[in-house]
């Protein structure tokens, strides 16, 4: 899910796109948690949720992290489409967009 013009700041792109294969591959949050930690992601399942709701950062270590405990390449887990960027320093996020 892409937040509307307006929200809070976006501070990846990748959250919506993790959330969509977790569901595909039937796991829960405390199991995908449970698999990052297996590939040597130590992340708590509440900062696990901050990714997917886009509220954290990922960096593009945990990135490849991700994509380890999920088994794809680190591509499969940014959107087909990038969104603009907006970068104002401390400030810098992705714009939100409506969708369609």
């Amino acid at each position: 899910m892409i937040r509307p013009v307006g929200a809070r700041p976006v501070r990846n792109v990748a959250g919506p796109v993790i959330r969509s294969l977790r569901n595909e591959l039937g796991w829960s949050q405390e199991q995908a948690t449970a698999r990052c930690n297996v590939v040597g992601f130590d992340i708590s399942r509440a900062s696990y949720a901050q990714i997917e709701s886009q509220i954290r950062s990922v960096t593009d270590h945990e990135l490849a992290l991700l994509a380890k405990a999920f088994r794809v390449g680190p591509e499969r887990l940014l959107p087909e489409i990038l969104p603009p960027w907006t970068g104002k320093g401390k400030k810098d996020t992705w714009k939100s967009r409506k969708r369609d």
